[in-house]
């Protein structure tokens, strides 16, 4: 192998392109920040071979690869994206690549619009394709992009699929539907539900349970409203998982999901698990708080699980496993 065919990261472990290549594709796909993409060793190989043929080959994996025409990220980050790669091979003196200047041309003229597919490459090769809003917070709704504690979830779901085998999975605030499409594409549930209660929501989540290939009866879209849902609608369900993922953000939240937690719990005796990112010690303290006074007791479920999806590592996440004080 060339010396620059392969690289060592600050932790000793050695890269080489074709890890490199996967690093930009899956980064590209996830829209993660260009920042954390491996520029280093495109730098040194261009550096050392003064060839574009690295560049030619990160393009064929991104903007002309066929998940990019069927599910393109927006057109601002597929522009940030191919000017940055001009950037640094002009940097390089490197002799100019059309297909490159071709694909930004596309873009460069193209309408930006306030919604974009994201793409989550799973270990199988498959990928999760999703639509989401490019702004956090739409339409009085934070429940229209993938947020960390749902990759994390959806991390270890692939790491613990035994939990879903052949069992009847109900998720409660599904979002954009990130773990729980990857949960029906990898853990193989006998059922699956999505829900939510945000119409906007709904909509979305039906298009991307749609567009990654899932339909009835084994897997489900419902409205689940945490402070009317009947207890007919959740014996109806029959979970026996209950998973959800970053729902404890506000403590009137908080509570309505704790109360409807409880009488899932008593319906059924599921095991449920809840994801969260703790940017609050205050409200997820309190979300613990009122599972206690509800009888419902808690476990941290410790354990590194496997880096499959690009995000930031860097914020507090935790998943607790919940069981009444019964069942302990």
């Amino acid at each position: 192998m060339e010396p620059s065919e392969q690289s060592r990261t600050p932790d000793g472990e050695i890269r080489n392109k074709t890890d490199i290549l996967r690093d930009f594709q899956v980064s590209f796909f996830a829209m993660s920040r260009l920042l954390s993409f491996p520029w280093t060793f495109l730098e040194k190989d261009l550096e050392s071979n003064k060839s574009s043929d690295l560049i030619s080959d990160i393009l064929k994996q991104t903007c002309l690869h066929s998940l990019c025409r069927k599910f393109p990220p927006s057109v601002r980050f597929r522009r940030l994206f191919l000017s940055e790669l001009i950037r640094r091979q002009e940097a390089a003196d490197c002799d100019p690549l059309d297909e490159l200047y071709d694909a930004l041309a596309e873009v460069v003229g193209a309408e930006d619009t306030t919604e974009c597919y994201k793409s989550y490459l799973l270990p199988s090769g498959d990928a999760v394709s999703l639509l989401e809003n490019v702004a956090l917070i739409s339409e009085g709704t934070t429940g229209l992009v993938t947020w960390e504690a749902a990759l994390y979830l959806a991390e270890w779901a692939l790491d613990h699929r035994q939990v879903f085998s052949g069992r009847t999975v109900l998720e409660l605030g599904s979002g954009v539907g990130l773990s729980g499409i990857t949960i029906c594409r990898s853990c193989s549930p006998r059922r699956f539900v999505f829900s939510d209660c945000h119409p906007r929501v709904l909509q979305t989540l039906r298009s991307n349970v749609e567009l990654n290939g899932l339909t009835p009866p084994s897997v489900g879209v419902e409205e689940v409203d945490w402070t009317a849902a009947s207890e007919e609608q959740l014996e109806r369900i029959g979970a026996d998982v209950v998973i959800a993922a970053d729902v404890v953000y506000d403590p009137d939240v908080a509570g309505s999901l704790v109360k409807l937690l409880s009488r899932i719990l008593r319906c059924s005796s599921p095991e449920v698990f809840v994801c969260s990112t703790v940017r609050n010690q205050e409200t997820y303290g309190g979300f613990k708080q009122q599972l206690d006074k509800e009888g419902i007791r808690h476990r941290v479920v410790t354990g590194a699980v496997g880096c499959v999806f690009p995000y930031s590592r860097d914020g507090v996440i935790e998943l607790i496993q919940l069981h009444t004080t019964a069942a302990q």
